[in-house]
């Protein structure tokens, strides 16, 4: 598989073109951003360790029944993926009440939801992914009703499988977020799982080992992502 030109750089990962023009290679860059963007870093490993991480926890996908864009690792920090036609919704699932959800509504820090809340924000930096409804998502034409069933469907098994894997792992999954694409018109699960996008505390308290680390000034990022992975994908400090 060869490596073509640059199709799109994000805050943290790059998507390359490839000599098959149905496979992309994504690269998981060590660019760390917060607040929208407000806040940056670099930090050398980060990008290893959530394309580690990110690798393992679509393989446990995989193996649950889950189809994800995700083929293989091309390269410590680069996997290959099927290319996508993405869908411009992210789908948070949240197990604990923690971050904007405790901003905007009368939640404590660390309630426990006695089932998965899900949250539907559109995909548009300069609106500042607003929040959708299932009304906003269908008329803007993001998606069918058929479609959107689908993907809440996906969104609460891929809930299950996680917080299963985590928990038997000693770890609390508040809440993470999904996206979502389509190949040959099936929809998948693309993107990233990793710290950059999930909440992860050690079981029982509240003790970041994700991104919050960063926004909050709580610690060393790259020693945090370091022990998430210790913990997620054990084989690769072997």
């Amino acid at each position: 598989m060869i490596k073509g030109e640059q199709l799109y750089s994000g805050k943290a990962k790059t998507v390359y073109a490839t000599n098959d023009p149905k496979r992309y290679i994504v690269k998981f860059r060590d660019d760390v951003t917060a607040g929208d963007g407000a806040k940056k870093a670099n930090m050398k490993g980060k990008g290893y360790y959530n394309a580690q991480i990110s690798a393992r926890l679509f393989k446990l996908l995989a193996d649950n029944g889950i189809s994800t864009h995700y083929i293989k690792m091309v390269s410590e920090d680069e996997m290959l993926v099927h290319a996508c036609d993405m869908i411009k919704i992210e789908v948070i699932p949240r197990n604990i009440a923690a971050g904007s959800i405790v901003r905007k509504y009368e939640f404590k820090q660390g309630h426990p939801f006695a089932q998965p809340v899900l949250v539907m924000d559109y995909k548009n930096d300069a609106a500042h992914d607003p929040m959708l409804n299932d009304d906003i998502a269908i008329a803007l034409g993001l998606v069918t009703e058929k479609e959107l069933r689908k993907i809440r469907k996906i969104s609460l098994r891929v809930n299950d499988i996680l917080k299963q894997f985590l928990g038997d792992r000693g770890l609390d999954l508040p809440d993470f977020k999904l996206e979502f694409g389509k190949v040959d018109k099936k929809i998948v699960v693309a993107d990233e799982i990793s710290p950059d996008t999930m909440r992860l505390w050690r079981k029982g308290t509240m003790e970041s080992l994700d991104k919050d680390v960063f926004r909050f000034d709580k610690g060393d990022l790259l020693t945090t992502y370091k022990e998430a992975a210790k913990i997620i994908v054990p084989e690769i400090f072997k």
